[in-house]
């Protein structure tokens, strides 16, 4: 089953009296219903992976971060993650920065190049962009937050939303304080992921503190964080009442979340796994897309980590098979291998329940 990119989920038959009523949300002239949103991790969602989840049900998926450095906004790399794809409405450019100018320019710039939404990026918590001050280095300094908070919601005509995490470590959390300080400045939507920068991804997402957000503030909150499975989407969603919900690492060789998770909040049922031969055509698909956007060298290499991921997901032979892939160093070659690629699944009982 298929989900459109703007299908309600309430246009499905909802035959399950536990699921909650969905939750409907406005950025900018784009509604949606309790959205599923792909995360916009660096490295990972380019426009071919999210052209993908797009088409398997994701709503919307924002572009990789883009630094507001005026030089490392204009190398070729960084234009490419803004040029603008007309069938991913709202297209949305996520920027990072600690200097206000500098990042109300990167906003005006994307918005020219045909950016329909600004995203800040609050909550990335790499060293290599912490130590710029930038994503979520930037939770210790709220004045900080305040300046560029303004200046995007100033410099651009499109709404702006802002990507966030609980604090700067356990001792620190200011979420709340955060969320309504956006919320006062404009802001249309926050995104907040469960942890705080010094937890990066270890321990168990604090939900309660996304709840307490939502109750703080009328803007629409997404909970992020540990979504992996359709159940765990329901329950995040009756924890935190949150509005939307936005996938990372759990959609990585796994563009299927989406239609699966939007399914069963929709009507209780879990859809059946893939076949075989879904996850070689996906393969298929992705890596060729990769080869196109990058180029052979490039592209062969890129695909490797995504070719991985799918092997990890989906086949008890991952190990062999990552090393074979990984031996490729042609284009050629690696559409080659999955042309006669076949997956021998694992058990999906976890992320299935009685559909596997």
């Amino acid at each position: 089953m298929r989900f459109p990119a703007f299908m309600h989920v309430d246009d499905l038959n909802n035959n399950d009296p536990t699921i909650d009523a969905q939750s409907s949300m406005r950025l900018g002239s784009w509604q949606f219903e309790t959205p599923v949103i792909l995360a916009p991790m660096a490295g990972v969602s380019d426009r071919v992976f999210r052209a993908l989840c797009r088409a398997e049900g994701a709503d919307y998926a924002p572009s990789e971060m883009t630094s507001s450095d005026p030089v490392l906004r204009n190398t070729p790399q960084t234009r490419q993650r803004r040029l603008a794809e007309a069938d991913a409405k709202p297209f949305i450019v996520q920027i990072a920065g600690a200097e206000p100018a500098e990042m109300a320019d990167a906003a005006r710039e994307a918005v020219d190049e045909g950016a329909d939404v600004i995203d800040i990026n609050m909550g990335c918590p790499a060293k290599r962009v912490c130590n710029r001050l930038a994503g979520s280095a930037l939770l210790r300094d709220e004045a900080l937050v305040a300046r560029i908070l303004a200046a995007v919601v100033s410099a651009v005509a499109v709404p702006v939303t802002l990507k966030t995490r609980t604090g700067w470590d356990p001792a620190n959390r200011n979420a709340v304080r955060v969320a309504r300080l956006a919320e006062d400045l404009g802001i249309s939507a926050l995104t907040l992921h469960g942890r705080t920068r010094a937890c990066a991804y270890q321990g168990m997402a604090e939900y309660e503190t996304i709840a307490a957000v939502k109750t703080a503030v009328a803007i629409p909150v997404i909970a992020n964080g540990d979504i992996t499975d359709p159940c765990k989407a329901r329950d995040v969603l009756a924890q935190t009442r949150a509005d939307g919900l936005m996938v990372g690492r759990a959609a990585q060789g796994d563009p299927w979340i989406f239609g699966r998770i939007k399914a069963y909040l929709a009507t209780g049922i879990h859809l059946p796994p893939p076949t075989p031969d879904t996850v070689q055509r996906m393969l298929l698909a992705h890596v060729s897309g990769l080869h196109d956007l990058y180029g052979e060298f490039l592209g062969t290499r890129i695909a490797r980590k995504h070719a991985g991921w799918y092997f990890l997901r989906w086949d008890r032979e991952a190990i062999q098979r990552r090393a074979e892939f990984n031996r490729l160093e042609s284009a050629t070659a690696q559409l080659r291998y999955l042309e006669h690629y076949t997956a021998h699944f694992n058990d999906l009982s976890n992320l299935y329940g009685e559909a596997a």
